[in-house]
């Protein structure tokens, strides 16, 4: 199975950002839509990946910070002081047992798939693992299909 055929199944709707969107613009973003990711584009081009990663991070080092003494608030922060600005990307003919192994060495939960420098999705380990679980099936549904089907010998 290929990246191609998992966001065929996903579709292909994407939440972009630009890197001077705020940080909180984002939060409610992504929680109005139960996403955990958005695409940081910047000219057409990817530029980087915020995630919820992200933003717990930026969130505990405030209150940490906010410990010390006044920090400013979370509201002022903008995409690009948080984002991961390299993050690993797919490419719809990846086979998944590629993506799978990537996203396990590099700890990202979200990939932008790209073409080139066309942004066509995002998948993320969840999708992986739906896509997994839908093939097993079926491939259990044809085994016991064949089985059922066995020819008596003669």
């Amino acid at each position: 199975m290929q990246v191609s055929e998992i966001l065929r199944v996903k579709g292909s709707k994407l939440f972009t950002v630009s890197p001077e969107t705020m940080l909180s613009e984002c939060v409610i973003t992504m929680a109005d839509h139960d996403i955990g990711s958005l695409v940081v584009m910047e000219h057409g081009r990817l530029v980087g990946m915020l995630t919820f990663r992200e933003v717990v991070r930026v969130l505990a080092a405030r209150q940490r910070e906010h410990r010390t003494g006044p920090t400013p608030p979370v509201a002022e922060i903008v995409v690009r002081e948080v984002m991961n600005t390299a993050p690993m990307v797919a490419t719809p003919v990846m086979e998944v047992n590629e993506l799978r192994r990537s996203m396990l060495e590099t700890h990202q939960r979200y990939l932008p798939v790209m073409d080139g420098s066309v942004l066509l999705g995002v998948v993320s380990f969840h999708d992986v693992a739906r896509a997994m679980l839908e093939e097993q099936g079926f491939e259990n549904k044809m085994l016991k299909a064949y089985i059922r089907d066995w020819p008596a010998e003669v």
